[in-house]
């Protein structure tokens, strides 16, 4: 099968590709065309208008400020996964990104991407409800600059990036303190397939050993990234039946999505015992490092 007829633009700025996105309601962006590419084939989309943000400048930088690391949207995958500013200052993302497909997958997949996409079980809008990142959005008629990732992600494939906008980064902060942990864990039918239930996971430890600050999301599972509600663990040394009760109760009232890959039931089970075994993770981590109020080094 074939692309329905549509326009190509390549987009200088960008300014430029969203007044071109804001002329034509059916125009689409794209930059890796990972996920793009496969549905205009299969003309799941059939848009009037494709407009290439690949080449515009600065769009695919990674900058360190003082509370925060910003990923432009062109950013690849792989060079994420190579960057040295990711792996300390980001560590749940660096975890997560040798799950997504293959390495020819990430090599022209884009952050910005992923995130547009909004696949519930993409990996990366997961860590950024996990972390709660900051979508950056350009181009919006009320002037809005930026969204909650918790906020962002509507329904599978739907978000909350206003019309003739388009997301130009991914916003994280950067961890307060070096006493903390992150754990990621997946399922899939093989490596690189779409997961079936994700789990991400950060969490700080106090001096005596007790969970200060947790946050746990699971993806794959649920319509969208979904962090849940373990405020029950804080100022706990949980043991692992505390642990699984808490999850339990969190996951109790989420709707679960069924196909043909796994019902409703197995994706809670596994989305249960997947977060087990991250918060586990996560807990020998942060166990391992000395506590101080500083940022990490840039």
């Amino acid at each position: 099968m074939k692309p329905v007829p549509f326009e190509y633009r390549r987009a200088g700025s960008v300014a430029e590709a969203c007044a071109w996105r804001a002329e034509d309601p059916e125009a689409v962006l794209i930059a890796g065309g990972q996920t793009l590419m496969p549905m205009l084939a299969m003309r799941l989309v059939r848009p009037t208008r494709v407009i290439d943000i690949a080449r515009i400048p600065d769009l695919d930088a990674i900058r360190v400020a003082a509370d925060h690391v910003l990923l432009g949207a062109t950013t690849r995958q792989a060079a994420a996964e190579r960057s040295r500013i990711v792996a300390k200052e980001v560590p749940l993302l660096a975890r997560a990104l040798p799950w997504i497909g293959h390495p020819p997958t990430r090599r022209r997949g884009t952050i910005g991407g992923s995130i547009a996409n909004a696949d519930p079980a993409a990996e990366i809008p997961l860590v950024a409800v996990a972390l709660g990142a900051e979508i950056m959005i350009a181009g919006a008629a009320d002037g809005t600059a930026s969204l909650p990732a918790a906020a962002f992600f509507l329904a599978p494939m739907v978000t909350a990036l206003p019309a003739g906008a388009m997301v130009t980064g991914l916003r994280f902060p950067r961890p307060a303190r070096r006493r903390f942990g992150t754990g990621f864990a997946e399922i899939a039918r093989r490596h690189g397939d779409f997961a079936l239930a994700a789990a991400a996971v950060t969490l700080m430890l106090d001096e005596a050993g007790a969970i200060d600050m947790i946050s746990v999301a699971i993806g794959g599972a649920a319509p969208v990234p979904t962090r849940l509600d373990l405020a029950a663990l804080i100022g706990t040394r949980p043991t692992e039946d505390a642990i699984a009760a808490a999850l339990a109760a969190a996951l109790a009232p989420l709707e679960m999505m069924a196909d043909g890959h796994a019902s409703g039931a197995y994706r809670r089970r596994a989305a249960a015992r997947l977060a087990r075994a991250a918060i586990a993770e996560a807990r020998s981590e942060a166990a391992g490092r000395e506590g101080t109020d500083d940022h990490a080094a840039s």
